[in-house]
């Protein structure tokens, strides 16, 4: 049962992925279209979840912020070490999902801290959230190739010398 051959693995990235572009800052994005589409209470609900979202996420970078950015370091150097020096492929595996995640993660605080500062609301807030969507997908679409090509390295190295 190796990490790369293992369909499992390759269900649990595409629906990672797939939920984490569908949840924009926590956000459902399909409120981001109504609002588009209606806007009168659609958007007015999609500006007060935004605010909490938002809200939660600065309070959470501020109080527990640095010792959150201490044990993803640690985790993410530790699967690393593990993977690609230690050669175990779960780490590696693991790894290439941890780390696209964090940088959503970074994305989302960006994006909330601008969001916050600038008090978007209407179109400008929908505009954000639909560019934040596009980065995360574009960062989903890098990451899942590069996995990919990871991956099949990983595979047929292994079949190369049985």
């Amino acid at each position: 049962m190796r990490s790369f051959s293992n369909l499992w693995y390759w269900i649990a990235l595409a629906v990672l992925w797939s939920t984490t572009s569908h949840w924009v800052i926590g956000v459902p994005y399909d409120l981001v279209q109504r609002a588009a589409r209606h806007e009168g209470q659609a958007q007015v609900d999609l500006e007060l979840l935004t605010r909490i979202y938002c809200s939660r996420l600065l309070y959470i970078a501020a109080t527990s912020g640095l010792w959150l950015l201490g044990f993803a370091c640690a985790a993410l150097t530790s699967l690393f070490l593990l993977g690609f020096v230690y050669g175990v492929e779960f780490a590696q595996a693991l790894l290439l999902i941890a780390f696209p995640m964090t940088l959503v993660g970074v994305m989302s605080l960006n994006t909330a801290r601008i969001i916050q500062d600038q008090t978007l609301d209407g179109i400008d807030l929908r505009d954000r959230l639909n560019r934040h969507r596009i980065q995360t997908q574009v960062l989903g679409m890098l990451s899942i190739f590069v996995t990919s090509m990871w991956g099949m390295y990983q595979n047929l190295s292994l079949h190369a010398w049985s």
